[in-house]
C-alpha cells in the first residue's frame, strides 16, 4: 500500500511539473539589448498581440518580452523605440517559437548588423510606414 502512494504522488508531481517546464521552455521569448556606448535614453513600447507596455531603457540595458507559444495567424509582436533627439524605429518580430531571439542595439540606437544574428535579422522587418531601422 505504501509503495502504491509513493508511485501516485511521483505520477501527480509529474503531471504538474511536465506541463509548467513545457510552457517555460517554449515560450518565445525577445530580448533587446542596447551598446554601453549609447549617449541617450530610449523610450521604448512593446506591443504583443495588444499587449502593451511601456519602458525606459539607458545604455548597457536591456528589455525583454514573450510572444505566445501556441500563435494564431493574427498574432504579432512589435517593437517601438525612439530618442528625445529624433530618432524613432519600429519593427515587427516574428518570434521563434520554443527559443529566444537577441536584437542588439548599436550607441546610436540602431540595430547593430554586426552583433545581431542573419537568422534573427530575416524574422524582423519595419512596422509599415516606418523607416529601415537597420539604416542610419
Amino acid at each position: 500500500m505504501y509503495a502504491r502512494n509513493i508511485k501516485a504522488r511521483y505520477v501527480i508531481g509529474t503531471l504538474i511539473i511536465f506541463p509548467m517546464l513545457f510552457w517555460y521552455v517554449a515560450t518565445p521569448v525577445v530580448r533587446v539589448h542596447y551598446s554601453k556606448e549609447g549617449t541617450e535614453e530610449l523610450r521604448l513600447i512593446w506591443n504583443t498581440q495588444h499587449n502593451i507596455h511601456k519602458e525606459r531603457m539607458l545604455p548597457g540595458q536591456a528589455t525583454f518580452d514573450t510572444g505566445h507559444i501556441f500563435p494564431n495567424h493574427k498574432f504579432f509582436m512589435m517593437f517601438d523605440w525612439w530618442t528625445d533627439k529624433g530618432l524613432r524605429r519600429c519593427i515587427d518580430i516574428t518570434p521563434k517559437w520554443g527559443g529566444a531571439l537577441d536584437i542588439y542595439l548599436n550607441g546610436t540606437g540602431r540595430i547593430d548588423i554586426a552583433k545581431t544574428s542573419p537568422n534573427v535579422i530575416a524574422r524582423l522587418k519595419a512596422c509599415e510606414g516606418d523607416a529601415d531601422p537597420f539604416r542610419p
